[in-house]
């Protein structure tokens, strides 16, 4: 029986799909190629920003077991941890003087290692001579590894450099965990110039816990390092 000459010329042509797919098959693989590299890359940024706080460290390692057998948490998520902490700046006189605000904000970026922002008065006041609106104060929110690297020089660095330093006060918490700290001199850290100072400035450090208690606030900063006041017994 006679075949039909089309099937056989349809038999006899190449097969063009088989063509296509092989030469797609390269830019395919070098596509998942690059994909894969590009998530290497990402993988190895993510792990690059890893914190390696020196405080983060002992926190995770020492304070939270440590805690644990103080309080007898049952589940380590209940561990009290330090969430924040704000340093903050009050300048009156730059009513005054609009240079000292310039003083304060440099040196409070140079101390935390954040650029700081500056908060102006809510409502104006006659005898003070403020007006709503003007500069008065800078201040920083710390959080993650800067918090932690920022607790750890003011712990161990700038506290015992204050002169007849004998620790800092017990009382200074808030009622639910959280401890404010007054410092009277930023030439305290490192960090100051002392040439550079027009003027003396103190400054507030407040710091924000998950306590729930002052006990527990107490006990986190004192396994931390706080050099607390020893209590007359």
């Amino acid at each position: 029986m006679a075949k039909d000459p089309n099937e056989q010329k349809k038999q006899g042509e190449p097969k063009k799909d088989s063509g296509k797919k092989d030469a797609k098959a390269p830019k395919q693989q070098a596509a998942k190629a690059e994909a894969e590299g590009s998530e290497a890359k990402k993988t190895a940024k993510a792990s690059s920003k890893r914190s390696d706080a020196r405080l983060r460290r002992i926190y995770l390692e020492r304070v939270v077991p440590a805690l644990v057998k103080e309080f007898g948490y049952k589940n380590v998520m209940a561990v009290p941890k330090i969430d924040k902490v704000s340093v903050n700046i009050g300048l009156g006189e730059a009513t005054q003087n609009a240079k000292l605000m310039d003083g304060a904000v440099n040196e409070l970026g140079q101390i935390t290692g954040q650029k700081p922002v500056i908060t102006k008065a809510k409502k104006s006041i006659a005898a003070f001579k403020l007006r709503e609106g003007m500069s008065i104060g800078t201040m920083v929110t710390l959080r993650g590894d800067r918090m932690y690297e920022f607790l750890d020089r003011l712990m161990n660095v700038a506290l015992p450099r204050v002169r007849d330093f004998r620790g800092v006060s017990t009382k200074s918490f808030d009622g639910r965990g959280n401890y404010t700290l007054g410092i009277k001199d930023q030439l305290i850290f490192p960090e100051i110039d002392y040439n550079k100072v027009e003027k003396v400035k103190g400054m507030n450090i407040s710091i924000t816990t998950t306590a729930r208690t002052d006990a527990e606030g107490l006990a986190l900063l004192r396994h931390m390092g706080m050099p607390f006041r020893q209590q007359a017994s």
